[in-house]
This record gives structure tokens, sequence and C-alpha cells, in this order.
């Protein structure tokens, strides 16, 4: 797999593996934490190299489980992990003091067993602690070593202006995919203005890209995806639109819709690394050869239009958690 450079100097495999759902969100998981760990070893054997993790998943499992994993072979990896929820106050609330940051950062270099973190996100904007305070104390723990990068995830354009003036930002983390469009207005532009990598989460769909879920697909107790509207019944009726299309592409190119899916995101910008999720071997591979198909310039028009084309039914987050984005 080649790779791509995210901001000013951190390499990375094009495609990276988002950990969350070996631990969360997505129902029981089918393997054994033994399973799991060989999932992120093949992903190496695959050519993926950038791991993507969090404090809050779990919460603290997943990091664990990807530190247990990635030890044997840290020197061939990039782990991004994050901070900024008040896991231990037990509301789930934000907390981006700067005393919390640096609590979280020795105890997430703990956890996944490493001397420093490759990639330092803030997982949601505080709105009670100055941005230029967060860029600050992240500048601080990257002096210091603990820390490589700094990076800020679903930041509007304006936080992630102020958060670069105090302190380079290397790469900001959003959903992005073909029917999740919100960072192309202003996020988007931005990054590439600055300099920043962009790392799309969720980039299919939650699955619903790859063509697996339809509107017959009855989700597991514990599954994210039941208090997302855009999963209701009716709106993955409405939404099965896209996937007809790209499924019809991706038989004429003898690829998975999914690749396609991530096909067209390789597609919009060199500094865009996504970050699909899965728990199966099997998928490693699908999505690691993603960056073999090539889309025709009339491929890729067709598919940015899509969305507005056919339309996408339901918002991508509940009420709550969408007022957590884009602060």
């Amino acid at each position: 797999m080649h790779t791509r450079t995210l901001g000013h100097g951190l390499e990375v495999s094009a495609i990276g593996l988002g950990c969350m759902g070996m631990s969360q969100s997505y129902g029981p998981n089918p393997g054994s934490r033994a399973d799991m760990i060989a999932v992120l070893r093949s992903a190496v054997d695959h050519g993926v190299t950038f791991f993507d993790t969090a404090e809050v998943y779990g919460p603290y499992a997943n990091e664990e489980l990807v530190g247990e994993a990635l030890q044997p072979i840290r020197d061939q990896v990039t782990i991004a992990t994050k901070f900024g929820f008040d896991i231990e106050g037990g509301e789930g609330g934000l907390n981006s003091r700067p005393e919390q940051i640096r609590k979280v950062a020795d105890a997430s270099l703990q956890r996944l067993r490493t001397d420093t973190l490759d990639l330092f996100y803030q997982h949601r904007v505080d709105p009670d602690v100055p941005i230029e305070d967060v860029a600050g104390t992240v500048g601080e723990l990257v002096k210091e070593g603990k820390v490589q990068y700094f990076g800020l995830s679903e930041a509007s354009a304006e936080t992630i202006r102020r958060a670069h003036a105090a302190f380079p930002v290397t790469a900001v983390q959003s959903e992005y995919s073909l029917w999740t469009r919100d960072p192309e207005a202003e996020v988007l532009p931005t990054l590439a203005e600055l300099g920043i990598g962009f790392v799309p989460f969720s980039p299919l769909g939650k699955g619903f890209l790859t063509g697996t879920v339809d509107q017959t697909t009855e989700f597991s107790t514990g599954d994210i995806r039941t208090t997302i509207p855009r999963f209701s019944e009716d709106n993955r009726t409405a939404n099965q639109a896209l996937v007809v299309h790209i499924t019809e592409i991706a038989a004429a190119k003898s690829a998975t819709p999914g690749q396609i899916a991530l096909a067209w995101l390789l597609a919009q910008h060199p500094s865009i690394v996504p970050i699909p999720g899965t728990r199966r071997t099997s998928r490693i591979a699908e999505n690691a050869a993603a960056t073999a198909v090539a889309l025709s310039a009339d491929e890729h028009a067709d598919l940015t239009a899509l969305a507005d084309r056919v339309g996408v039914a339901g918002a991508r987050y509940n009420e709550h958690h969408l007022g957590l984005v884009g602060r």
C-alpha cells in the first residue's frame, strides 16, 4: 500500500484502521480478544500502518487491546488516540482542561504500551476551555516527547484556524463519506489552505455503503445504529438508491461497493486518509485493496453528484451527538 502525509511530516498508510468497533458500538463482538489481536496484526500484513483508538472506547478497553496487539511491531505503526471526555465523572461530559489532557496522555501511554503518542486528537471541542489552551497543552506534551502530533475531531473551520495559530494541527478527523458531505463546505477548504491532513471516520457509512445493510437488517442490542435517524427502517429504504448506484459501478470495475466508496474518498485529495473499521480479516484485505481501484474522471464526478441527485434521508447522529460536532 502506498503512503500519504498528514500535515507536515506524519507519513501513514493511505488507508488506516478505525479500531473502535472492536470494543463497542456495534453489538456483541463476533470474535474473541485473541481474534481481534489477530485482525489488528493482519492489518499490518496488508500494509496498514495507521491505527485509530481513544480512551473513551470501552472505555479504556480499546487502547489496551491496541496496545497489546501492536506492541511487538510498535516501530512499524502509527497510533492515534484521543482525549476530551470526562469518563471518571460518569456523566459522559466533555473535559479538555489542561490538567485533564495531561492525565489522559499519561494513562494512554500506559495502556498503549508506548513511549509516545503519535497523534493526539481532541475528541470533541470543549466550549468551556479555549482551544488555544488545548493547543498549548498538547504543544507542551510534544516538547516533552510524550506526543508527536496534534489533531482535532469534528471541529469547525473557525476552531481549526484558532488551534492551528496556537500550535500546528497535523490532522482533523470527522465523519465524511459519499453520504456524509458536511466537511466540504468549510472544513476541507480550510485544511487545504493550512496544509492540514484529513482523516474521515465512518467512510463506509457505518456499513451502509458496503451494501450489507438494508431495510430488512436487524441490529443487535448495543448497536449504535439503532440510535441514528439515518438507520431507521424508512430511511434505510430511501437510501438504498445510493447503494444501488455504487454497486453498479463496483460491478463494472470488478470491485466491491465498499472499495468504490473508499476510492472516491482517496481521489478527493492526496492528504485524505480514511479509517474504515472492521472486526474481520477479510474486510481488512478488501479495504486495503481499495487503493488499487482507479476511478475515471467521469466516474468520480458521477459519484460526487450522487448524494445531491438522489438525496440522503435522515440525520447522521441523534440530537445529543449532533450538539457535540461542528463547534
